[in-house]
């Protein structure tokens, strides 16, 4: 019996010790966008910190694909050892019920490490629209329904379920028309091709400022700094809102002091007066968090866009 209680600790005693010794090695965090976007950037910038304050090189390991489930597979499947991260957003949320069959949950086989950011979008228009706010927006939608063409980065991303929204809460009957990506869409959109797009406000505020598109509003309570004299879109459809989030997961099971050590590492960087200037810089607000609250930001999201997916019937491409 000695024996026997013996081995069945030493697995215990092994994780412990891995834990205690971490990071040992080189630490990758995989992203499921493009390189040059603004979640990849955010993971790189998170990333350099770690390194400095870790003592180990972390290594972003671009995975695009399927609306970011490829890179979401690959870590579940991960060791649970802290050496293989997960750079998360909206998609995390949007895709539990966006795709029909998926091989992995992300509330059920990922552990909430630390959220970073929240981001704002703001509702822009071509100054075609005649339309100055959020009421006259919606006036305008009523009077010519399914005549407004609501331009996305693609089907399922978080401009489009944040105009999707839009449609279900404010009554109203815009049509989605998806690009690959926020750029050719934004091209569109000034040249009048389509009418209105949900978007960060740091690819917007240039062409605000040199009247190629109007701003009506933001998509959150709190203003956003570079706009400060925007109302929120919750001021005229009550419960509306739609920001962007973004944060890091390991796979479940990774040892909660291996946990608790990036969540504290994470966290002073959010504090560090340079690293929050650079993510200032590219729109993002402050959202240090627990991990905790972090899965439970993630759950309330994942129940949040299920319902406005199912709403909108949405199907992935």
């Amino acid at each position: 019996m000695q024996l026997a209680a013996g081995a069945a600790a030493l697995p215990a005693t092994a994780r412990l010790a891995s834990a205690q010794s971490y990071p040992g090695r080189p630490i990758h965090i995989v992203v499921g966008v493009a390189a040059g976007s603004v979640q990849d950037v955010l993971s790189r910038l998170i990333g350099q910190w770690l390194s400095e304050r870790l003592g180990q090189p972390v290594i972003i390991d671009n995975r695009p694909g399927a609306g970011t489930n490829l890179a979401t597979e690959a870590v579940v499947r991960a060791p649970t050892d802290g050496y293989t991260l997960l750079s998360v957003g909206p998609s995390a949320a949007i895709n539990a019920t966006l795709y029909d069959k998926l091989s992995f949950n992300v509330i059920r086989d990922l552990a909430p490490v630390a959220s970073f950011v929240h981001q704002a979008q703001v509702v822009v228009v071509n100054p075609s629209v005649p339309a100055k706010s959020i009421p006259e927006f919606i006036a305008y939608n009523k009077a010519n329904p399914r005549k407004i063409n609501l331009a996305s980065s693609g089907t399922g991303t978080g401009n489009h379920l944040a105009g999707e929204l839009f449609n279900m809460l404010a009554g109203v009957q815009m049509v989605h028309v998806p690009y690959r990506g926020a750029g050719p869409a934004m091209t569109d959109l000034i040249a009048g091709q389509v009418h209105v797009m949900f978007v960060a406000p740091v690819a917007a505020v240039e062409y605000i400022a040199a009247g190629k598109i109007r701003a009506l509003a933001v998509t959150t309570a709190a203003h956003v700094d570079t706009l400060p004299d925007l109302p929120s879109v919750a001021e005229f459809v009550p419960g509306y809102e739609s920001s962007a989030w973004f944060g890091i997961v390991a796979p479940k099971g990774t040892p909660a002091e291996i946990v608790t050590r990036l969540n504290r590492e994470i966290n002073a960087g959010l504090a560090d007066p340079a690293l929050r200037g650079k993510i200032a810089n590219l729109g993002g607000g402050i959202a240090a968090s627990s991990p905790a609250d972090f899965g439970k930001l993630i759950a309330s999201e994942t129940e949040k866009w299920g319902k406005v997916v199912k709403f909108a019937g949405i199907k992935p491409e």
